[in-house]
C-alpha cells in the first residue's frame, strides 16, 4: 500500500484451510511457505513494513506462529524489537502477534474470534483464529488499545443469546479492527 501522505507498507491478506480439512502439521508447513513468500515480497519492494491479517485458521501458540521457520511472531514487543534472531546459523526475523493479549476473559472483548465447542478430550472451546501480525518496524505506529475484537456493528450484536459468534445472522468468526498510524511515519 503506497498512502497519498505516510509510509507505504506491506499488506499481506490471507485466509487459510481449515482445521477441518488440515491438521495442525499441515497448517505449520503452510505457515513456512507463507513466510517465504513475505520474505520474497520484502526483499522486492526493499523493506520490511509488513503488516498480515486474516483468518489463519490457527491459534497464536500454534508451531506454524511461533516457529523460526514459519512465522516466528512473538508475544512479547521487547523480543520483536531485536528484529530478529540466529537459530542453526540462519538469521531469522520476528513478527509481533498483538493478538496473545485478546485470548480468554482478561481481554476487552470476547475471549477469541472462533467458538468450537469440539466433544474431544482436549477441547479450547474459544480460539482466536482472526489475526493481525507486524514487522517490528511498524510498532510505533500500531497503538495497542486500537485493536479489538468486534462483537457488535452499527449496533448490531454478531453474537447470538449464549454469548459465542452469531452464525445464522452474521458469522461464526468475530471480525477484528485495528489502526496503524502510518501517516505519522513522514
Amino acid at each position: 500500500l503506497v498512502p497519498p501522505i505516510g509510509l507505504d507498507i506491506l499488506l499481506v491478506a490471507v485466509h487459510l484451510p481449515s482445521k477441518r480439512h488440515y491438521k495442525e502439521s499441515d497448517q505449520a508447513f503452510l505457515c513456512v511457505r507463507l513466510a517465504d513468500a513475505i520474505r520474497e515480497a520484502e526483499d522486492k519492494v526493499g523493506h520490511c513494513r509488513t503488516v498480515v491479517v486474516g483468518d489463519f485458521n490457527m491459534n497464536p501458540f500454534e508451531s506454524g506462529f511461533v516457529s523460526c521457520d514459519g512465522l516466528h511472531a512473538v508475544m512479547d514487543k521487547s523480543i520483536a524489537r531485536k528484529i530478529s534472531r540466529t537459530v542453526g546459523g540462519v538469521r531469522r526475523k520476528f513478527f509481533y502477534n498483538p493478538m496473545w493479549g485478546r485470548l480468554g476473559d482478561h481481554s476487552s472483548g470476547p475471549p477469541g474470534t472462533f467458538f468450537y465447542p469440539d466433544s474431544s478430550h482436549v477441547s479450547y472451546f474459544w480460539h482466536t483464529f482472526d489475526q493481525v501480525i507486524l514487522r517490528p518496524e511498524l510498532l510505533q505506529y500500531f497503538p495497542d488499545d486500537r485493536l479489538e475484537v468486534l462483537s457488535e456493528v452499527a449496533e448490531r450484536s454478531l453474537l447470538s443469546e449464549n454469548g459465542v459468534p452469531d452464525k445464522k445472522s452474521a458469522s461464526d468468526h468475530l471480525p477484528i479492527l485495528f489502526t496503524l498510524e502510518i501517516e505519522r511515519g513522514v
